[in-house]
C-alpha cells in the first residue's frame, strides 16, 4: 500500500506556507515534502512537524539565483564553494528535521557551455555530499527534469540520472523518480520502474500533461502503485502536482489508499 506525502510548495496554496502543515495533517497526510526550507528558521519548521505529527521526507538544496536563471549550483564549474555551502546548509536542515532524503539540484547548462564539464563538476560535488551525509544516514536524491519544465537542465532523462548515480558510485546516492517528468521524456513507466528499482529512494507524481491530480491524464497511476508494491518499494510518494482547483476538493483519488 503506497504512502503519500503532501507537497507543501504546490498544495494547500490558499493558505500561507506555515499553515499548510496543519492543512495537510487535517487532510489525512502523515508525510510532507516541499522545495526549499531556507526562508524559515529550522526550529520553526521542526515545531510545525511535531505539532501536527508529520514526517518531513524530502526537500531540495538551494536553487541559487533564480532571477539569473540558476536552478541549482552543484554542477556549475568553478562554483564549488557555492555548491558546498548549499550542501552543508541542506545537511543542517535535514539533521534537525529528521529528513531522510535531500534532492541535490544540479544546474541549467547554458547554450554553448561544455556539458561534460558540468557533469564532472556535479559528480565531484556529489561525492563531497555523499561523504558528508553518510554518517547521518541521509540519502542524496537526483532528479531529471523534463525540458518543457526546465529547459537545458543537466538531467532530463531518468537514464541521465542513472548515469550520474553510477559515476558517483556511493551507496547513499539515489534516483528521485518523478513520473511526470519521466513520462514526458522516457515513457514506458512500468519497465522504467523495474529497471531502476534498486536505485529509487523517492517518487513523485502528477498527471500528464497538465500536472494536476493523478486521477486524470495519460498515466495509469493505480497500475503503477501496484507495480511499486510488486518491486518492494517502501518509500513515500510525493504529491508534487498543481491542484485543479483548491486542494481538498481534489483529494478524492486518495480515498482508496487511506
Amino acid at each position: 500500500m503506497p504512502k503519500f506525502a503532501a507537497n507543501l510548495t504546490m498544495m494547500f496554496t490558499d493558505v500561507p506556507f506555515l499553515d499548510r502543515f496543519k492543512a495537510a495533517a487535517e487532510a489525512g497526510f502523515k508525510y510532507v515534502e516541499f522545495l526549499w526550507p531556507y526562508d524559515y528558521p529550522v526550529e520553526t519548521l521542526k515545531e510545525k512537524l511535531e505539532q501536527y505529527g508529520l514526517q518531513q521526507v524530502l526537500f531540495n538544496t538551494s536553487a541559487g539565483d533564480i532571477n539569473a536563471g540558476e536552478w541549482g549550483r552543484a554542477a556549475i564549474p568553478n562554483r564549488e564553494a557555492d555548491a558546498k555551502k548549499d550542501i552543508d546548509l541542506a545537511l543542517e536542515y535535514a539533521i534537525s528535521l529528521n529528513c531522510p532524503n535531500v534532492h541535490i539540484m544540479a544546474a541549467v547548462v547554458p547554450k554553448g557551455a561544455n556539458k561534460e564539464e558540468y557533469k564532472q563538476t556535479f559528480v565531484k560535488n556529489l561525492r563531497y555530499a555523499a561523504d558528508k551525509f553518510k554518517p547521518y544516514g541521509i540519502r542524496i536524491c537526483l532528479e531529471a527534469l523534463s525540458p518543457q519544465v526546465k529547459p537545458n537542465y543537466l538531467l532530463k532523462s531518468q537514464l541521465d540520472t542513472l548515469e550520474i548515480v553510477e559515476l558517483v558510485n556511493k551507496d547513499n546516492v539515489f534516483i528521485q523518480l518523478d513520473y511526470f517528468h519521466a513520462q514526458n521524456v522516457d515513457g514506458n513507466l512500468s519497465q522504467l520502474t523495474c529497471r531502476l528499482k534498486d536505485k529509487i529512494a523517492h517518487i513523485q507524481i502528477a498527471s500528464v500533461p497538465d500536472r494536476h491530480e493523478p486521477d486524470e491524464g495519460e498515466v495509469n497511476y493505480p497500475y503503477l502503485f501496484n507495480k511499486l508494491d510488486e518491486i518492494g518499494y517502501h518509500g513515500v510518494i510525493g504529491c508534487e502536482y498543481k491542484p485543479r482547483e483548491e486542494t481538498i476538493s481534489g483529494l478524492g483519488w486518495l480515498k482508496p489508499y487511506k
